[in-house]
């Protein structure tokens, strides 16, 4: 959640903030409000406390016939302060579920507006040009098939619409590409993780997934738990309730977990392929580090990000999302997209996310630095999503008669093949 000192001192930031989101302004009256009724409440409850405290002194010194008086004053105090406690926890539990519903602050760099407001902040790699080359690309779907890497019909029948699975050089694409950013990963100082695909409420509704996206969340019925979406949700839940030590930091991890999203809202949409999936692999980085810092390893994790298109030897853009895009914890994010041959667009690869404070201060995970405790930042940044990314590799790098060329950085991973032929 936001800094709260933000809200009750800079108000008119904090609207302005709103706006930029496209978000009603109302809340922040709201937020204000239920603050002032917490206050007041706290207020209320220590002072009969305090009264209560009070009068139970006098009883041991009253004389006998004053001690029955203070007796029946001390049952109707304790009624009054069992009333303001109740009082005290209900506008304590009313600013906090209000408080929770305002997005963390987009930064002035993050363009306005909504989904279609990005900024492109560069182009890398040139798209390939087919028609000149004399053949009309397939489409991953068919090359897939060629191959006999992807099965998109058994996996709809075994599972539903959305699914599929990847056999023979598809299998072999997946762990190629894990293993290929694990070890970059690894070689950069991040510490490799397995991390849970199912985590309890708490870990979810910390990072912000039980708000805007709770409806692309699947919950596990009849049990406290829920399938991630990212291993973000995990690895930022991974030291909650704990101070860091600032010595430690940054503290960076390359998480690899099984994905698994609703896709509420996305009827008719990429219905054709593995663009849009119910459930993917993914590699994730997650750092801890402080606020001060955060922004310069934002621009490091797209630098990894990038360094790692550039070994599939793909044409991508970089686009700074606008505010209303921003997931809830997020104050600014980078999107690397990759070219689609047969879309003719760029469609997203990889995130970039800056969360400053805002995850954190929900799970309750501080740093202590000088003797001091203060508020920590998270990030969090893909380093690939396996179907897209397997998507893009098959288009762009495939060839006239539906062979596929593999990308040097690749092959050591692939027992040194150089083509994936058709079976």
């Amino acid at each position: 959640m936001i800094d709260p000192r933000i809200l009750r001192d800079e108000p008119d930031r904090v609207r302005a903030a709103q706006a930029k989101r496209g978000l009603s302004v109302e809340v922040v009256d709201r937020a204000l409000a239920a603050d002032t009724a917490r206050r007041t409440a706290i207020a209320t409850f220590e002072a009969k406390r305090a009264e209560q405290k009070a009068l139970g002194a006098k009883i041991p010194r009253a004389a006998p016939e004053e001690k029955q008086q203070l007796l029946a004053q001390t049952k109707t105090l304790a009624a009054e302060v069992k009333d303001a406690e109740a009082a005290r926890v209900a506008a304590e539990e009313e600013w906090s579920e209000i408080l929770k519903t305002i997005p963390n602050l987009a930064a002035d760099e993050a363009p306005a507006g909504g989904e279609d407001d990005y900024t492109v902040i560069e182009h890398i790699g040139t798209p390939r040009d087919f028609a000149a080359e004399g053949f009309e690309p397939r489409d991953h779907v068919e090359i897939g098939q060629l191959l006999g890497a992807i099965d998109i019909e058994r996996g709809a029948k075994v599972s539903g619409s959305r699914f599929y699975f990847l056999t023979g050089v598809g299998a072999q694409l997946e762990f190629a590409l894990v293993n290929l950013a694990l070890d970059q990963a690894r070689a950069a100082g991040f510490t490799q993780v397995i991390a849970p695909a199912l985590v309890r409420p708490r870990a979810m509704e910390g990072t912000g997934f039980l708000g805007q996206a709770a409806d692309d969340v699947y919950r596990i019925e009849g049990e406290d738990l829920y399938l991630v979406g990212t291993s973000e949700v995990a690895m930022a839940a991974y030291h909650s309730d704990e101070i860091l030590d600032a010595a430690t930091l940054p503290r960076r991890y390359a998480a690899f977990s099984p994905c698994f999203r609703k896709e509420a809202g996305s009827h008719g949409k990429d219905t054709r392929g593995i663009i849009r999936v119910h459930w993917f692999d993914k590699v994730e980085m997650f750092v801890y580090t402080t606020i001060e810092e955060s922004y310069a390893e934002h621009q490091r994790l797209l630098a990894w990000e990038k360094e790692f298109l550039d070994k599939l030897e793909l044409a991508y853009r970089v686009i700074d999302t606008a505010a209303g895009d921003l997931g809830l914890s997020a104050i600014r994010k980078f999107d690397c997209e990759a070219w689609i041959p047969t879309q003719g667009r760029y469609r997203e690869l990889t995130s970039t996310s800056n969360c400053t404070d805002f995850q954190a201060r929900r799970l309750d995970i501080r740093v202590r630095e000088e003797g001091q405790t203060k508020a920590i930042a998270t990030l969090n940044g893909t380093l690939t999503a396996i179907p897209r990314a397997i998507v893009a590799i098959l288009e762009t790098h495939q060839q006239a008669d539906g062979s596929v060329r593999v990308p040097e950085a690749l092959r050591p991973y692939l027992g040194g093949l150089e083509e994936l032929k058709p079976v």
